[in-house]
């Protein structure tokens, strides 16, 4: 079976103007796509522009505006996840992305929290939040992938950076919509070990990203050797999507060309 990719129309393709991208990305050869926010969009056009280019979607974010780890967030946080769980029945959605913190737009940071709360407070806060919303996804029959970020390049003081915390909090929840995003260029910067990590946990894993280290640009223009990744994804018998969201180095037709080349026949 090869393996099921998709590519970011959000950072990807942003030469042109965001309805155009759809197209786009029939063109190179996608059948899946995905974006970041779904409270910014018009959804019923694009699900139109979805059906028009025989695309569906992957995966987008489901929250954004607010931290799951800060305890006085719980209910409007719970409250926004309803919101992109419609979104996601409107344009076909089947895994969200969630994250421990909410993110400021410029440096992405994270927002500061409303308190001075111990790791003990936040990892409580979050689990509280995840046992509420998994019954939610079972019922509409959608998967959240709880997402980790590198805190030593993009995401300064994101409070869940490594894989091991993230699982272990899945597991605690014990959901079979609960599951994790594996982003190999943060947890390259922030672990190492990809394929050791990615096969010791492979059970867990939702979703995966994919951009190359340093810059987060298309693959082949840092240090991570992905065809050899993308082989032993295959090798692994992942059999959820692979997602490049990536910055184009220089223009999005070129990071097409390097997708395709670490991904061929795989």
């Amino acid at each position: 079976m090869m393996l099921k990719r998709d590519i970011h129309i959000e950072s990807i393709y942003s030469e042109m103007p965001f309805a155009d991208r759809f197209a786009q990305a029939k063109k190179d050869g996608f059948a899946f796509v995905e974006f970041w926010g779904w409270d910014d969009k018009d959804l019923p056009e694009v699900k139109r522009l979805l059906d028009a280019n025989g695309l569906k979607m992957a995966a987008m974010s489901g929250d954004g505006p607010l931290s799951m780890c800060d305890p006085v967030n719980k209910a409007p946080y719970i409250e926004y996840i309803k919101g992109a769980l419609a979104a996601a029945k409107v344009v076909g959605c089947p895994v969200l992305v969630i994250h421990s913190d909410s993110l400021l737009d410029s440096p992405q940071f994270a927002k500061p929290m409303s308190g001075d709360y111990s790791d003990v407070t936040r990892y409580c806060a979050m689990f509280d939040v995840l046992k509420e919303i998994a019954p939610m996804a079972e019922e509409a029959g959608v998967t959240f992938v709880l997402e980790a970020l590198n805190i030593v390049k993009d995401h300064c003081g994101n409070f869940l950076s490594d894989t091991k915390t993230s699982v272990e909090l899945v597991a605690a929840v014990g959901s079979p919509n609960l599951k994790v995003l594996y982003d190999a260029y943060h947890m390259y910067l922030d672990e190492g070990k990809i394929c050791e990590t990615t096969e010791k946990y492979l059970p867990y894993i939702g979703h995966i990203h994919i951009a190359d280290a340093p810059g987060r640009n298309e693959p082949g223009t840092g240090v991570i050797n992905y065809k050899n990744f993308m082989k032993h994804l295959a090798k692994l018998g992942y059999q959820n999507s692979v997602g490049f969201e990536l910055y184009p180095a220089t223009d999005s037709a070129t990071a097409v060309q390097a997708i395709r080349a670490c991904s061929e026949g795989i």
